[in-house]
């Protein structure tokens, strides 16, 4: 397998594991997992209904570019690029996209 289908499938494995964690005090919300394959996007949506609030929440979003994982999103306090790294892809092939782009040579990840 290539580098890059390997670097999907890891991903989406992880949004799918994290998908069935339902927070309790949400039990009408539901979690979707977003993968499009050709484009290299990867998310982890939240959706439903809390009480009389509509939620609707990128809980994790990924990108594959340049052969490296940009992490854009993450609203959890979970470490996802220890699991990323446990699970096969390095760091220096994880881009922090949430750190300004000065700031990413100093995270002991890719720059870009």
């Amino acid at each position: 397998m290539d580098k890059i289908g390997k670097y999907q499938d890891i991903i989406i494995e992880f949004l799918e594991e994290y998908a069935k964690i339902k927070p309790a005090n949400q039990p009408e919300v539901e979690n979707y997992v977003i993968a499009d394959r050709e484009h290299n996007h990867f998310q982890l949506l939240r959706i439903g209904w809390q009480g009389p609030q509509y939620v609707f929440s990128v809980v994790f979003h990924f990108e594959i570019k340049n052969g490296k994982v940009w992490f854009q999103r993450n609203t959890t306090e979970l470490e996802v690029v220890d699991v990323l790294m446990e699970k096969g892809i390095p760091r220096e092939d994880i881009v922090l996209g949430f750190r300004p782009p000065y700031a990413r040579p100093y995270t002991g990840f890719a720059a870009a």
